[in-house]
């Protein structure tokens, strides 16, 4: 396998798992778990959930701009040379790391300090919000996606 495959490889891994694990929580596991536990102990799951869940996402975070990066050096020229698809997907990619830092720096710590006071109804509220950011981050991916595999050669 030459560098460059091995970068769209894990590049593809990262944008996946990312996008794959928001969707199973966003039309799954949400649905499920508000269908059968109490409030309390839903907002508990989702506060005990959330830590592991943005260490994977923290990891194609970092993962996706460094392979990019790299598949933009060894196939372009850089940024400014790369197909129109590439800059659109790089755009998308940047609007969903800013909705992903805003639960993390201002969601989640309003959901634990929630939980530790057991402010259930501030908590449900938090929750709320992190799941329509997470739904608007499912839709940004899901775009992502969708320019990737079709590769908008409408778009230059």
């Amino acid at each position: 396998m030459t560098p460059s495959t091995w970068l769209y490889t894990i590049h593809v891994l990262a944008a996946v798992l990312w996008v794959g694990s928001l969707f199973f929580a966003w039309v799954i596991l949400h649905p499920v778990v508000a269908a059968t536990l109490d409030t309390p102990t839903r907002i508990r799951f989702w506060n005990a959930l959330f830590p592991r869940f943005f260490r994977w996402v923290w990891g194609a975070v970092i993962t996706l701009p460094v392979t990019g990066i790299g598949i933009l050096h060894l196939n372009f020229n850089g940024f400014e040379t790369a197909p129109r698809y590439i800059q659109i997907m790089m755009g998308l990619y940047l609007a969903m790391v800013a909705l992903f830092l805003k639960i993390h720096a201002i969601q989640l710590p309003q959901l634990r300090r929630s939980v530790s006071g057991q402010d259930w109804l501030a908590a449900a509220q938090v929750l709320k919000q992190i799941r329509t950011l997470a739904g608007f981050n499912l839709l940004l991916g899901i775009s992502v996606v969708i320019v990737a595999s079709a590769r908008l050669n409408a778009f230059g």
